[in-house]
């Protein structure tokens, strides 16, 4: 397919993905994990032998999971974050999270009412969970990843997006919420040979089917910033139109499992990101497998990204501030007896905030 082609297709650009994958402004980078993890042991660590893993950054993939910064269990024990936002859509297996805020939760896919996710199990067969957390001003926690299934294995697939901030709200409060799998609205339409095709809707809206409001100095709360976050998945073979989006707003579609899918006059194959132009209607004709994409769209913020590590601000100067206000204030202080906590292994889905309110989906 040329160049020209391709625009008058929507379709401005094409290229392979790769870990972390690369986002446009307002976002900062999304981090696909899917990981196979064996059976857990009584720490509900992998039942496994860790000899060939570096200890506490073991980001290889040997085997088909990795521990990450967890030495036990896998995950992120506590580590600060300023001047942006996480939203982390859990597809498969168990997140653990704590903060210094003094929240909790476990979380995790499935029906309203479920204990916890199911075990094994293909991602077309869940809802997800979603946590946001608006880190603003400051904020520490840790995300780990528990593996309760004693007897077989302990599928992980998790996407975390990094969506920034404008400068007026860099330093606003901090602030942690869950989307509940019943609180996330899934969008159907079949085509005219009734195949599926499914619209999760984290952020934003399709047609009467929208997401549920944002945290309140989120990018995403303002209306004109167009910003979307949804999952989508295609039956084989179904035909489905993305609907076009504002002129002006970047908008990529992450093609990460299927086979192949033709949009517009090209066909792709799965691992392929597309750069679409926001005002296109996309027309998408799924291949012989079942197809999954995510899609990020957002009006750009259009201010200087300064960023060092966990800490994303305007200038240089901003990033030092950060740093001596973690060093002083720890954003908060860390109220848990480790780095790394855990919940009770029985434990069901659910949040406790700050000021002790549990939720339990």
């Amino acid at each position: 397919m040329n160049d020209a082609a391709a625009e008058s297709d929507g379709i401005l650009k094409s290229s392979p993905l790769a870990f972390p994958w690369r986002t446009p402004d307002p976002f900062l980078f999304c981090a696909y994990h899917d990981d196979r993890y064996p059976a857990g042991n009584e720490s509900m660590g992998p039942a496994a032998s860790l000899e060939g893993r570096e200890p506490g950054s073991d980001f290889e993939g040997r085997d088909g999971w990795r521990m990450y910064h967890g030495e036990t269990v896998p995950g992120f024990p506590q580590h600060p974050h300023r001047g942006f936002e996480t939203v982390t859509i859990a597809r498969r297996g168990w997140i653990d999270h704590a903060d210094s805020l003094g929240a909790l939760a476990r979380f995790g896919p499935g029906p309203s009412g479920e204990k916890g996710p199911p075990a094994g199990g293909g991602p077309s067969d869940v809802r997800p969970d979603v946590q946001w957390i608006t880190a603003g001003k400051g904020i520490v926690h840790s995300e780990m990843f528990p593996l309760p299934n004693r007897h077989g294995p302990n599928p992980l697939e998790l996407f975390q997006i990094w969506l920034n901030l404008p400068k007026a709200d860099k330093l606003a409060d901090p602030h942690f919420t869950m989307f509940w799998s019943r609180d996330v609205p899934v969008h159907a339409e079949r085509d005219a040979q009734g195949r599926l095709t499914e619209v999760t809707v984290i952020a934003g809206r399709i047609g009467e089917d929208a997401a549920p409001n944002p945290p309140p100095h989120s990018w995403a709360a303002r209306p004109d910033s167009h910003v979307a976050i949804w999952t989508i998945r295609m039956e084989p073979g179904a035909r489905w139109s993305l609907p076009p989006a504002a002129e002006g707003a970047n908008r990529t579609l992450y093609y990460f499992r299927g086979n192949s899918v033709k949009a517009g006059t090209g066909s792709f194959r799965a691992g392929t990101s597309l750069e679409l132009r926001a005002a296109a209607e996309i027309a998408l004709e799924n291949g012989s497998a079942e197809s999954e994409f995510l899609l990020l769209q957002g009006r750009p913020i259009s201010e200087p990204v300064v960023q060092y590590g966990p800490f994303v601000m305007n200038t240089r100067r901003e990033i030092e501030e950060g740093f001596q206000d973690f060093q002083r204030t720890g954003f908060g202080g860390w109220p848990w007896p480790s780095d790394d906590p855990v919940h009770p292994r029985d434990e069901s889905r659910f949040a406790r905030h700050a000021d002790g309110r549990v939720e339990k989906p």
